[in-house]
């Protein structure tokens, strides 16, 4: 079964990806699903420069539920194309 699409002129050997940033940048879980049976990786949001994520405490419960200010900690522009592009280009 062919399941090809063509999203934005982008094209994907089927529909299905993962939600950005749920799923870092790929590598992180190459070990527990093979990645290569999905349409695309969408990957986690990437600053300019390395950022480490807000200081501890990064959440606090309240009445109604949670506040979180994670930081959404990252390797940078450079840590990117260093660390995760190779990983990336063999799929």
């Amino acid at each position: 079964m062919n399941l090809a699409v063509n999203l934005g002129g982008i094209k994907m050997k089927n529909p299905v990806t993962v939600a950005s940033g749920t799923f870092g940048y790929g590598q992180e879980y190459a070990d527990l699903v093979d990645v290569r049976r999905l349409g695309a990786i969408t990957v986690k949001g990437i600053r300019l420069c390395p950022w480490p994520g807000n200081p501890l405490p990064r959440h606090v419960e309240v009445p109604g539920g949670m506040i979180n200010a994670i930081g959404l900690q990252g390797p940078g522009v450079d840590g990117f194309l260093k660390e995760d592009m190779p990983f990336l280009r063999t799929l």
